[in-house]
């Protein structure tokens, strides 16, 4: 023992005698040494129960109306359900079963939709996110066009009879082509299809002068055609179905609605449906929504802010009881590994 004192005392006399020259060398000395203030609150029982359940109280009254913002399902018809969600009414309907290749639907609005009315299409069993397909695109094509001619990563989408293809790759081959209009009663409703892709997307990763060139030429036509004439980044539907969801059944935004749909409108839905799912087994849906304070439907957030809040409580009441059935002093050094080794 008295050999360790002595070389602690001869240290700290070494740490003392290091000239310190400036304050900012003293502070990265105390950073070095791990000297510096800090916080270092003490985790007892009662500090670690209280967190916990204070965190199950505040997580799980906002979850609960979180999920009530996104859910609340009510039949609306055989095809149609009509979601009311605290301002917010969905409307969702499968029509690649019927309408082959051209249809006319309309149903009633039971609720008022308060403009803007947003009009998605659903795919089900569509993995956009496979390896493949997601490398299957040039991102630097995209921006700069036929000068940038390394586009190894779209194939087999790269070239048709030895020319070049913009856009290339898989992705914007397989171009979503369905197309809706939509008429209540014998007058038309104007779809607003500006503005429905991400603003970074059109002014940063689609080129202003990049125009289609040689695209869906070959003899296996994917998807949609594009206008050789307007520039990538004013073509918002791709730019839309170019940033790939994550998950096999996913919506994707078509347009707006700029109009109030009132309670007893009939509404008209010409559809085309133009693109191919049945090979696959995938389905597709026609989604009219409005949106509220947290935006359309969706439950994960609701159900995250409920699953963290509820497992707060579980924890905070199985330390209270471990707390209660085996307390022990603070600061008991018996507790410690060393001396439970010793002791053993």
């Amino acid at each position: 023992m008295d050999i360790d004192r002595g070389s602690t005392s001869i240290n700290e006399e070494v740490a003392r005698s290091i000239p310190i020259h400036s304050g900012r060398t003293k502070v990265f000395y105390q950073f070095t040494q791990q000297n510096l203030p800090a916080c270092k609150p003490v985790l007892t029982p009662a500090w670690v129960i209280t967190t916990f359940l204070l965190m199950g109280v505040i997580f799980i009254p906002v979850g609960l109306v979180t999920l009530r913002a996104s859910r609340s399902v009510n039949p609306f018809s055989f095809c149609f359900c009509l979601i009311i969600q605290l301002f917010v009414v969905e409307i969702v309907e499968r029509y690649d079963i019927e309408c082959v290749p051209e249809v006319l639907r309309g149903n009633k609005v039971d609720k008022y939709m308060k403009a803007p009315i947003h009009i998605y299409y659903q795919l089900d069993n569509y993995y956009q996110n496979h390896r493949r397909y997601v490398k299957s695109r040039n991102d630097k094509q995209l921006l700069h066009g036929l000068k940038y001619n390394d586009t190894s990563s779209c194939q087999p989408e790269e070239s048709n009879n030895g020319l070049p293809i913009v856009p290339c790759g898989l992705i914007a081959w397989s171009l979503f082509n369905d197309t809706y209009t939509f008429s209540r009663g014998t007058t038309e409703l104007m779809v607003s299809r500006k503005n429905i892709a991400w603003k970074s997307d059109r002014d940063h990763k689609f080129g202003k002068r990049v125009h289609p060139f040689n695209f869906q030429n070959g003899t296996l036509t994917g998807g949609g055609k594009l206008n050789p004439h307007i520039p990538l980044s004013d073509q918002e539907d791709l730019i839309v179905w170019m940033r790939t969801a994550a998950l096999p059944s996913f919506r994707k935004l078509y347009g707006r609605i700029e109009e109030d749909l009132d309670a007893g409108d009939v509404v008209v839905v010409r559809l085309m449906n133009n693109y191919n799912t049945y090979s696959f087994g995938g389905k597709k849906k026609l989604v009219l929504s409005t949106s509220g304070w947290l935006g359309g439907k969706n439950d994960f957030l609701g159900a995250a802010y409920v699953f963290v809040g509820s497992s707060s409580v579980i924890i905070s009441i199985v330390f209270l009881l471990l707390h209660v059935k085996n307390p022990r002093p603070y600061g008991e050094t018996a507790y410690l590994s060393w001396n439970l080794k010793s002791i053993s």
